[in-house]
């Protein structure tokens, strides 16, 4: 089962080297890693995007939370969250050739942020999945390269407000 963990963790030096050990040493291999600094430049989020059993990831987030660095660790796979994931593709062109980049670029609802006479970069946000499938339509249109940032996520506003409701309940 694939799993998209978010870390927040103290911004300091190796804590990345730390976080992403725990995942290799249990066997994981790590499918997306995005990292960037929080509202506090203290801290930065980490998530994290993982295939594996259930069991053994659970061993992981306890290790995680062991570490010192680490302020907070959550398994988004169980809530409800929302995930993006940034990709800028370059696709190579001739004269006709850049309608059915567009048409396709068009309905996935990307943007051409590049363009000389004979390449196109496209830029997409979206789920992994929108990711994957705009790169599987685009391949037999000669694609040069693929950049990919990684997923990023965050919990739904709609739990984080249901759990509001309840504190507001019991006080």
């Amino acid at each position: 089962m694939k799993h998209t963990i978010s870390v927040l963790v103290e911004n300091h030096f190796g804590v990345l080297a730390r976080v992403s050990g725990l995942f290799s040493a249990r066997g994981f291999n790590i499918d997306s890693l995005c990292v960037g600094e929080t509202e506090d430049p203290s801290a930065s989020r980490m998530t994290v995007v993982v295939e594996g059993d259930d069991r053994v990831l659970e061993q992981i987030v306890r290790q995680l939370q062991k570490l010192v660095e680490v302020i907070e660790v959550t398994d988004l796979t169980k809530e409800s969250y929302v995930e993006r994931e940034l990709v800028m593709i370059k696709v190579a062109v001739n004269g006709s050739g850049r309608t059915p980049i567009i048409e396709v670029a068009n309905v996935f609802r990307a943007k051409v942020v590049d363009i000389s006479h004979d390449r196109m970069i496209l830029e997409l946000s979206g789920t992994m999945d929108k990711v994957d499938t705009f790169i599987e339509m685009l391949r037999p249109l000669t694609v040069n390269e693929v950049t990919r940032s990684g997923c990023v996520a965050i919990n739904r506003l709609s739990r984080l407000m249901s759990d509001e409701v309840a504190v507001a309940a019991t006080a």
